[in-house]
């Protein structure tokens, strides 16, 4: 007996499957609005350079920019109580006594602590240190969840989130603000993590797959829910706490849920495990079959899955074959740009001249029609072909965002909203693809690495937007770029449709890999430099006969349950 059949004695199909989803994607809702904030709390309102006070009461004049409109970073520079100049030239000066702002419609950061000129840069920078907290929080609190339980980590999470979100609403300073921003990173990400492995620990194994994409659109939603609060809430202090309170009703509604079955069992708390799985029973009205079940059937039905948890692998595994090798730098380079150029669009809503709030609920609404395309494709056309797809589309679109003008405002929306679809679409195949491609042995760690290099990503993201100050086209250039670089790194993976799962790194030396240059076949192979690998499969057959059960079970570790549907983290 599995962990899986476990929980069809009890019922996965019941009334305590459904609100475990809930619980667990409400708080989902909230982390959407959490990732995208600083698209309203960091708007560039217009403005201007400040008089300085000495000057006369006569109406302010403003230099001119190449693109005719009054410059923001300059100003007119004069004697101590001289008229302004009454034409566009003369000498320039920074805005020395800073600057006014338009800020009738919304405030944000930016005007709060003059995040415009040569410190706009910051701006980016505490968007970078936000997705730096997702990727540390993701290292720190993954290795604490197999420590202390998937249950603490995400009590603790919820409680971080909203403590932290709520300090950055009172922040007197842009450093103490960008604290509290990295440690709201630092919550998302054991949110996501316990979420990953809670949402599928309950329900059966045809009914992972459905309940994943549930919660996922939990997330599509939330960025349905952003733009109607920061329409109604102007002020960026009161919105950072408005999104930031519920999770302290999260924090107390977590500790209904229960533990992660498989995590109790591995650790050996097996007699808890029992206890929560005839409570279980007893809510979805099966308690007699709860009754029936035994701390000695749990122990010996799953020791073989105990056994095989205890197999301790390593990144180096990642790269022990030419295979494996090219597996995970092609994997590690999708990750890398689909999450690399996802962010510079998502971020970048303010920057198409549309009104703010419309094109967020455009950009959110297009996730639903791409999710669901993304899932025909796969399942019709393969995931090597649509994963490398979808990066060349959007690499296309980025890229062609540097020959729209400026003033053609319709069209480069069009082109983003597109490119975003495609790399939404990235996201969902890429879960997919991932964890079809590496082998038991190896896949948890490997699905580890590559959620790491899309972090990485998204994390670099806002600093290359940067790099826009020197000239205006650079950073499309570099995203568009990149993500052609991982689309054409799709095309040298192997296809996994209808394959079943490799279970050892023989598995995947035995494919034939669709790539670019032919293939050796697999007896001109020349002799690896780990000989177990070298075997046929009627040798290894054989081989499995003779070997103890102990000694089998070494060579594997269990597929752990990891949520392809949360959306980009």
């Amino acid at each position: 007996m599995t962990f899986a059949e476990l929980v069809d004695r009890v019922a996965s199909n019941g009334p305590f499957q459904f609100l475990h989803t809930v619980l667990l994607g409400l708080p989902i809702l909230g982390m959407a609005n959490h990732n995208l904030l600083q698209i309203f709390t960091a708007a560039t309102p217009t403005h201007h350079c400040r008089p300085p006070p000495n000057a006369s009461m006569e109406p302010w004049v403003l230099p001119m920019g190449r693109n005719g409109k009054p410059e923001t970073c300059l100003r007119f520079a004069y004697p101590s109580n001289a008229s302004l100049p009454n034409d566009t030239q003369g000498a320039t000066e920074p805005c020395l006594d800073g600057w006014t702002y338009d800020v009738s419609s919304r405030d944000s950061i930016v005007a709060e602590w003059d995040l415009v000129c040569n410190s706009g840069k910051l701006k980016e920078l505490a968007q970078s240190i936000f997705m730096a907290g997702i990727l540390i929080g993701g290292l720190v609190l993954g290795a604490l969840s197999d420590r202390f339980g998937r249950k603490p980590i995400l009590t603790c999470s919820y409680l971080l989130l909203a403590a932290s979100g709520s300090g950055a609403a009172f922040s007197p300073t842009f450093p103490t603000y960008t604290v509290f921003r990295f440690l709201c990173g630092f919550g998302i990400s054991g949110i996501t993590l316990s979420t990953a492995i809670l949402n599928v620990e309950w329900v059966s194994t045809r009914m992972r797959a459905i309940k994943s994409i549930a919660v996922g659109y939990f997330y599509t939603i939330g960025q349905f829910i952003l733009p109607g609060l920061a329409y109604v809430i102007p002020q960026w202090r009161w919105l950072q706490l408005t999104v930031s309170i519920p999770f302290f009703a999260f924090f107390l509604l977590s500790w209904w849920q229960p533990e992660s079955i498989r995590w109790m069992v591995l650790s050996g708390r097996s007699p808890k495990a029992l206890k929560t799985l005839r409570q279980v029973a007893a809510f979805n009205g099966k308690k007699e079959e709860g009754k029936k079940l035994s701390l000695e059937e749990i122990k010996l039905n799953t020791q073989k899955e105990v056994a095989l948890a205890k197999a301790k692998r390593s990144v180096a595994d990642l790269f022990r074959t030419p295979i494996l090798r090219r597996m995970t730098f092609c994997l590690s380079l999708a990750w890398f740009s689909t999450g690399f150029a996802y962010y510079s669009l998502a971020m970048g809503v303010e920057e198409f001249g549309v009104n703010l709030y419309i094109l967020q609920l455009i950009f959110g609404g297009v996730d639903v029609p791409a999710k669901f395309i993304t899932m025909l494709a796969i399942s019709y056309l393969g995931r090597h072909t649509t994963e490398a797809a979808l990066l060349l589309l959007a690499g296309g679109c980025v890229l062609s965002l540097i020959f729209v003008p400026a003033d053609l405002m319709t069209l480069r929306t069009v082109l983003a909203v597109f490119g975003k679809g495609c790399l939404s679409g990235s996201f969902s195949c890429l879960f997919l693809f991932t964890s079809e491609l590496y082998p038991t042995v190896t896949r948890q760690t490997g699905m580890g690495i590559s959620n790491m290099w899309a972090r990485v990503g998204s994390m670099t993201a806002p600093l290359v937007k940067i790099t826009g100050e020197l000239k205006p086209f650079i950073p499309n250039v570099i995203f568009g770029s990149i993500a052609l670089l991982g689309g054409s790194a799709a095309l040298f993976l192997p296809e996994t449709l209808n394959r079943p799962l490799p279970e050892t790194i023989e598995d995947v030396e035995n494919w034939s890999v669709p790539c670019l240059w032919p293939q050796q076949s697999s007896s001109a192979r020349k002799p690896r430099a780990f000989p177990e690998l070298s075997f046929s499969r009627s040798q290894r057959a054989k081989k499995s006969k003779q070997e103890p059960e102990a000694e089998k079970a070494s060579q594997r570790i269990p597929l752990q349950p990891h949520d392809p549907g949360l959306g980009p983290s």
